[in-house]
């Protein structure tokens, strides 16, 4: 498989509670694009009041310049009717839904049990095969979760099986409060891929500064191949009710994939100011009394 690195904006803003203009995610995010990124997760389409950050994600994308870009556009969806206003743009080449394999986070992510969020994700599938987009499955708590829950390794394989047949074109394993072990991603990420030889499988994963590098490598050495990061580690989840735990930072996994020769084939250039913006936008914006 193709390496894909899935640039995740998106990821770092939304639990940012300081708000960021709306003229500055779009130049934060055109900046992006210009990097080489298989796939940037730019927005979301869900309620304003549940995510406040991304209340103008139309707005953000009116703005964006992907025409002059390869790199996809990803719209982080809920239900069908934000599938509907997600669509409707030509520049959204792929919505990503979140199904937790925890009924607890499911119900304070998208207000929904495990089963209704499938039926969800079955009809939101459904509507990118018909509008010639991409479904991506984000299999959330994919390594445990902190509610005390119950888990099991073959519950996500269940329900990887159960998006690819629904049509997902890829499934991604998301550490969604960095909890995992090294040695829990190995074994889960080995498992999907033996169990799904065909299929795209990737990694969200979060984790602090101690264990990142250890993560990434347990998820590459299993055969895993598309990994989300985001710029300077930021991020973390809002809906999780814990303390945000951030992102794979980029910087860090372009130097460990090169490190293991890996081409990334991104321009370095563009990359390097991205992070100087990302610096200035967050900095800027440090403040979240």
């Amino acid at each position: 498989m193709e390496l894909q690195l899935v640039e995740c904006p998106r990821d770092a803003m939304q639990g940012w509670r300081r708000h960021i203009p709306t003229e500055s995610k779009v130049g934060y995010l055109n900046r992006l694009l210009r990097v080489g990124f298989h796939t940037l997760d730019f927005g979301s389409f869900v309620s304003p009041r549940a995510v406040p950050q991304m209340a103008d994600t139309r707005e953000v994308l009116a703005g964006l310049d992907w025409r002059g870009s390869e790199t996809r556009l990803l719209a982080i969806v809920l239900n069908e009717r934000g599938a509907e206003d997600a669509l409707v743009h030509e520049g959204v080449a792929c919505l990503g839904f979140p199904l937790s394999v925890s009924e607890t986070f499911q119900r304070r992510n998208a207000n929904c049990g495990v089963e209704e969020g499938f039926v969800r994700f079955r009809k939101i599938s459904s509507m990118c095969r018909d509008g010639g987009r991409q479904a991506v499955a984000y299999l959330s708590m994919a390594f445990g979760n902190p509610y005390g829950d119950p888990y099991e390794e073959r519950t996500v394989l269940h329900w990887s099986e159960e998006c690819l047949m629904a049509g997902a074109s890829v499934v991604s394993l998301a550490d969604t409060v960095g909890l995992a072990t090294p040695s829990q991603v190995g074994s889960l990420v080995s498992a999907v891929i033996k169990r799904f030889p065909d299929a795209v499988v990737g990694v969200h994963l979060h984790a602090g500064p101690a264990d990142r590098e250890a993560k990434m490598a347990a998820a590459f050495d299993a055969g895993c191949r598309r990994f989300d990061s985001a710029i300077g580690g930021i991020g973390g989840c809002p809906m999780a009710g814990d303390d945000l735990v951030g992102n794979i930072d980029t910087e860090g996994l372009v130097r460990f994939l090169e490190a293991r020769a890996c081409a990334t084939r991104l321009d370095k250039a563009a990359l390097t100011e991205a992070v100087s913006m990302a610096d200035s936008l967050f900095r800027a914006n440090e403040n979240n009394g």
